[in-house]
């Protein structure tokens, strides 16, 4: 399945971001090229059709980095709480959850109870609901 036909299928709301998220989400899509293109492309995707808040302004309810998260798979209907994190700080034991995963990328700026499609690394198309959002801790 071309990458265009996987576009077709999937439900894409709108998504918001603050700006540090959006530049440096935009630095880890141009280092991740070369190693991850597929995801690094797909990530680029979700940021350019973002809407990016003023520097200084943060969403409300939406799925930021460092967020904790709680989603609903659609298919299974089993629940999920993790923490999107950048790649250096994942680890699924703790629930910490890469930004560039197919799940990662498809929770970025979703607001509580938005729902979106995407693509497993088996190629199945799944649905996800964000049920809540808590705020990443700003230090």
């Amino acid at each position: 399945m071309t990458n265009d036909n996987v576009l077709a299928e999937r439900h894409t709301p709108p998504i918001t971001l603050s700006f540090d998220d959006y530049e440096r989400l935009s630095a880890l899509v141009h280092a991740a090229r070369t190693r991850m293109p597929d995801l690094a492309d797909d990530l680029a995707e979700e940021l350019g059709r973002a809407h990016v808040l003023h520097k200084g302004k943060h969403p409300q309810d939406v799925v930021a980095m460092k967020s904790e998260v709680k989603f609903r798979d659609e298919t299974s209907g089993k629940i999920h709480e993790i923490t999107l994190v950048y790649p250096e700080a994942a680890d699924i034991s703790h629930h910490k959850v890469s930004v560039l995963t197919p799940v990662g990328t498809a929770l970025i700026g979703l607001g509580t109870g938005r729902s979106i499609s995407w693509k497993t690394p088996t190629g199945e198309v799944r649905q996800l609901t964000v049920l809540a959002v808590r705020e990443p801790v700003v230090a």
